[in-house]
């Protein structure tokens, strides 16, 4: 049967100088994105504090233009001729296993602060009895919502890697496809977690084990917004042919990025939701 919408992989030229080593253009984007992270850290200061919102809008802007507009370089770099030579790609690939390790040591961080008080309720600030969750604490039914959330990240773990079989065959229309697929789940996915937490039967301020689920849960449903935008980014770009069965490490990284996010919530789902489930909230 014949293949859809090839890819088509074009010879890479020889790099512009004598080395195998990219050396990036001068950029404002680290300086600027510094500035501009130091503004949200502050504006979220203020928030709390002072209920004033304009130094963090200031922030929010200024990290979201740096985000757009450094991205917007990094995507010319990959297809400009000649750059990205076999030793700058073997570099990326590094960076990128080394960036999603130290992703690895924020969750062991929050995993660990959960355990502790999970084995050790006892260590908690006044409880009277050593049961986790603590007293008067309502938990999610583990096979409500989160359940579902957990078959839609399993399911995103397939179309992705569907999307990626599609771009090693030269199959545009598959790698479109998955990729469609799997930014749509991802969206679902965050919906579905505004209504849980929505739903919550506790809030932030309600003690160590809201503290705790709210911090690992969240943390990582920003990274699931962060995956959506990676692929949503890679989806462009695919519409637009700049992936080859050769040359496609930006779709290789998102991919990455989602496989580790599916992972992080096959814990958080079994020692949260299901392990640490007590008295379940009805709705």
């Amino acid at each position: 049967m014949a293949s859809t919408t090839e890819l088509t992989a074009t010879a890479e030229p020889a790099p512009p100088h004598k080395h195998p080593y990219h050396l990036v253009d001068p950029s404002p984007w680290p300086l600027i994105g510094a500035f501009a992270a130091a503004a949200l850290v502050l504006g979220i200061i203020l928030v709390a504090h002072y209920g004033t919102y304009w130094m963090l809008t200031i922030g929010v802007a200024g990290v979201a233009g740096t985000m757009f507009f450094w991205w917007r370089d990094v995507v010319r770099e990959a297809h400009t001729p000649g750059l990205h030579t076999a030793v700058v790609r073997i570099g990326l690939r590094y960076g990128m296993t080394l960036f999603i390790a130290s992703e690895v040591m924020f969750f062991v961080a929050f995993f660990w602060a959960y355990f502790h008080f999970a084995l050790y309720p006892s260590h908690v600030s006044g409880a009277e009895v050593a049961i986790w969750p603590p007293q008067g604490v309502l938990t999610f039914d583990p096979f409500g919502l989160p359940f579902l959330n957990t078959m839609i990240l399993l399911l995103s773990g397939c179309t992705v890697t569907w999307a990626h079989h599609g771009l090693l065959n030269g199959d545009r229309k598959t790698l479109i496809r998955g990729l469609a697929l799997t930014v749509l789940l991802g969206i679902s996915f965050t919906t579905f977690q505004v209504i849980e937490y929505a739903e919550a039967p506790f809030k932030f301020t309600g003690g160590i084990y809201p503290s705790t689920f709210f911090l690992a849960t969240g943390f990582h449903g920003f990274h699931v917004l962060v995956g959506t935008t990676f692929l949503l980014v890679c989806l462009i770009r695919a519409l637009r042919g700049h992936f080859t069965p050769q040359r496609h490490f930006g779709f290789e990284a998102a991919a990455w990025y989602w496989h580790f996010v599916d992972v992080v919530w096959l814990f958080l789902f079994i020692c949260i939701y299901w392990w640490g489930a007590g008295e379940i909230a009805e709705h």
